[in-house]
């Protein structure tokens, strides 16, 4: 177990699905007392989806923190979060269906959640994912999901693995023989794809969330995020 000894143990835990569903992995970071990350495991899932890994991700953080040691939950799924914060108890009202009526989806995962949940003090924290100045625990995490995810294998802190690679930067745009970068277009015509803030929260193609002020560029799936308009279009 994680957190002896402490009054508030502050974590974050994220998932990752390359293609949604495609492969998949999980991870989550503990905080040491300066709010840097101090233990971290991260897992592959084989092929998932985003929610599946999300999910995953919060019930082995929750499995391996101590239940007698309030727990902060930092996290970018915001499916995750109100599935648990949120829908849970109308779920297990109505015998673990949905409003209309439809058996909830990853059951098993919700109702192992709500059991490690049970009588114990965990608050769930909403953080933006992919900003500049973001939450580093969220950033950790997104990137030990994202490798987990990509090489499909185990790794962590308990087993010396170094901490996980940053995130690819964008590309950087095309350069036309002038020297003037050459602007991306959609595929079949169409305007040049251009950024703006996103008016209200929404999730990209990539299977990750993104938040109401946050830039997004426009891809042949909708909107998302601007490095992924050329990965996903």
């Amino acid at each position: 177990m994680i957190g002896a000894m402490r009054e508030r143990v502050v974590a974050a835990c994220d998932g990752a699905s390359k293609g949604n569903p495609g492969p998949a992995g999980w991870a989550w970071v503990v905080s040491d007392d300066s709010l840097a990350p101090a233990r971290w495991e991260a897992g592959p899932l084989g092929t998932a989806t985003n929610n599946v890994a999300e999910l995953t991700a919060l019930e082995r953080l929750l499995a391996a923190t101590d239940p007698d040691v309030p727990l902060e939950v930092r996290m970018d799924s915001q499916y995750a979060m109100k599935a648990v914060t949120t829908w849970l108890p109308g779920w297990k009202r109505n015998g673990w269906k949905t409003a209309g009526g439809k058996p909830v989806a990853n059951q098993e995962l919700v109702v192992r959640i709500d059991e490690l949940l049970d009588g114990r003090s965990v608050e769930f924290r909403y953080v933006p994912a992919h900003q500049v100045d973001g939450d580093p625990l969220n950033d950790f995490a997104d990137r030990a999901a994202s490798q987990a995810a990509t090489v499909q294998q185990p790794a962590g802190s308990a087993a010396g693995s170094p901490e996980p690679p940053p995130a690819p930067a964008p590309a950087a745009p095309r350069r036309r023989a002038n020297g003037s970068p050459k602007v991306s277009r959609q595929r079949g015509g169409g305007s040049p794809s251009r950024t703006i803030k996103a008016k209200f929260p929404g999730r990209c193609a990539c299977g990750r969330s993104y938040a109401a002020g946050e830039p997004i560029a426009k891809n042949d799936q909708g909107w998302g995020h601007p490095e992924c308009r050329t990965a996903v279009g």
